[in-house]
C-alpha cells in the first residue's frame, strides 16, 4: 500500500539546527510512517501474545540504524542507537515507550485506506504508537541527532486488560533510574497523560454443594451470593474527589433452571486516583465477600456443606500523578502549544502510570491524527495533520533528553 503525503504541520524555528532537520525528516517521510502503521496492525498481538510484532519491530529498528535490539525476559523490545555497551541502560537515560499488545484475538487483522482515513482494529491503539517510535528512530539515525541523555526506544508487552501493565514494571523493576519516561499511545496530540488511575480487579468465586430447586431448598445458593455480593457493591457511596468507581463488569453460574447451582462467580473493576482510596476499596470489597458469605451459611440447613468463597485478584495497576508544574510537564505543555495545539492535562491508565507511581517523571501522549472506535472491529485513524503530532512526540522527548 502507498501513500502520498497528506498534511504537513507548521514548522516553527528551532535552536537546534539537527532537530529542524529531524523534523523535516519527519514530514519527508510520512508515506513510510503510515506504511508502518498498516504493516504492524496487520501482525496478530493479543495481550500475552505479542512475540511476532517484536519480532517485526526488531527488524525494522535495525534496518533503520538502531542495531543495539534486544528482548527482555518478559518479552519487552528495547533498541539503542549504540552497541557494545551492556544491556542494562544508563541511569539518566529517557525512555520512549509504545505498547505491542491489542484487545483483539483476529489472526490477521485487515486494514483498509481510505484517502487519509485507515480503517482496521488496532490501527490507533496501538499500530499508531508503534509506527510513531519507528518514525523517531528514523529521524534520529537520518540526522544523527545527538542529546546529552540517551534515548531509548522500548516496545511493551502487556499493556491492556489482563496484561496489568506487566512489560513495564519489568522494564522499571530492571533498568536504572531512568530520567523520564514517554509513552506513545494511540492517535492524537492534544492530551498530556500526568495522572495515573490506579486500578484493581478480582475475580470473586462461590462454590457449595448444588441440588434439586425442590428437593434441596435451604442449601445455600451461590447465584444468589454472588447476587447479593454485586448489590452490596453498587450500593457503596464512593468519593466524587478523588474521582473513584467500583464495577461489577461481568457476572455468571448455574447448571439448569431446575437446579440450586453449584458454582457463580463475578468479577470487578476498582478505579481511583488515590491510593488511601484503594486501599479502602480492597478492604470493602473483602469485608461484603465475607459478610454475605456468613448470611448465606447462617441461613442453609446445619447439616448443609458451608459455602465457601474465594477472592482472586486479576490486575493491580498503579495510581499516583506527575506534578503539573514539574519540567516534564511543563515542558510537554509548551511543545504543544508550539505546534499550534490547545493543550489538556489528563488521567488515564497508560504504561506511564508504572513509573510515575515511582516518582520517576513520566507522561502518556499521542502519536498525532485523530482515531475512534477504540477496542472494536470499526477502529479508524484519520492522518489529517497528523505529521504535527509526530513533531509534538519527538521534541517532547529531545527536550526530556536535552536536560542536565
Amino acid at each position: 500500500m502507498r501513500f502520498s503525503h497528506l498534511h504537513g504541520p507548521s514548522v516553527r524555528r528551532h535552536q537546534n539546527p539537527t532537530l529542524a532537520l529531524a523534523l523535516a525528516h519527519l514530514d519527508a517521510t510520512n508515506a513510510q510512517t503510515l506504511e508502518w502503521q498498516c504493516d504492524v496492525t496487520r501482525i496478530a498481538a493479543p495481550t500475552g501474545h505479542e512475540s511476532a510484532r517484536a519480532a517485526w519491530m526488531a527488524e525494522r529498528f535495525i534496518a533503520i540504524g538502531w542495531p543495539a535490539v534486544t528482548i527482555d525476559p518478559v518479552g519487552n523490545l528495547i533498541a539503542r542507537r549504540r552497541t557494545g555497551e551492556s544491556s542494562s541502560v544508563d541511569a539518566g537515560a529517557v525512555w520512549c515507550c509504545a505498547h505491542l499488545d491489542t484487545v483483539f484475538t483476529e489472526p490477521a487483522p485487515t486494514v483498509t485506506q481510505r484517502d487519509a482515513r485507515l480503517e482496521g482494529p488496532g490501527i490507533c491503539d496501538n499500530g499508531r504508537g508503534l509506527a510513531a517510535l519507528l518514525a523517531i528512530a528514523s529521524a534520529i539515525h537520518s540526522t544523527d541527532l545527538q542529546t546529552p541523555r540517551e534515548i531509548v526506544l522500548a516496545c511493551t508487552v502487556g499493556e491492556e486488560g489482563l496484561g496489568d501493565l506487566r512489560g513495564m514494571k519489568q522494564l522499571m523493576a530492571a533498568a536504572q533510574r531512568p530520567h523520564a519516561v514517554i509513552a506513545i499511545d494511540g492517535a492524537g496530540d492534544d492530551r498530556i497523560v500526568h495522572e495515573a488511575v490506579g486500578s484493581m480487579r478480582w475475580r470473586i468465586s462461590f462454590t457449595g454443594n448444588g441440588g434439586h430447586s425442590w428437593a434441596d431448598v435451604g442449601v445455600a445458593n451461590p447465584v444468589q451470593a454472588a447476587a447479593s455480593v454485586a448489590t452490596a457493591l453498587h450500593a457503596i457511596q464512593l468519593p466524587r474527589e478523588p474521582r473513584t468507581t467500583l464495577t461489577v463488569t461481568r457476572i455468571g453460574g448455574g447448571e439448569s433452571i431446575n437446579s440450586i447451582p453449584r458454582g457463580a462467580w463475578l468479577e470487578v473493576d476498582a478505579r481511583s486516583l488515590s491510593a488511601t482510596v484503594m486501599a479502602f476499596l480492597e478492604r470493602t470489597v473483602r469485608e461484603t465477600v465475607a459478610r454475605i458469605t456468613r448470611n448465606e451459611n447462617t441461613r442453609q440447613h446445619r447439616d448443609a456443606a458451608p459455602l465457601l468463597s474465594e477472592m482472586t485478584p486479576l490486575g493491580d495497576r498503579p495510581c499516583g500523578a506527575l506534578a503539573a508544574d514539574s519540567p516534564l510537564v511543563r515542558s510537554a505543555l509548551a511543545v504543544t502549544q508550539e505546534c499550534g495545539i490547545v493543550p489538556h492535562l489528563a488521567a488515564a491508565s497508560t504504561d506511564a502510570s508504572v513509573p510515575i507511581a515511582l516518582g520517576i517523571p513520566a507522561i502518556a501522549i499521542g502519536a498525532g491524527g485523530r482515531g475512534g472506535g477504540m477496542h472494536t472491529l470499526n477502529e479508524w485513524y484519520d492522518d489529517s495533520h497528523g505529521v504535527r503530532g509526530l513533531h509534538r512526540a519527538m521534541q517532547i522527548v529531545v527536550q526530556a533528553a536535552s536536560t542536565r
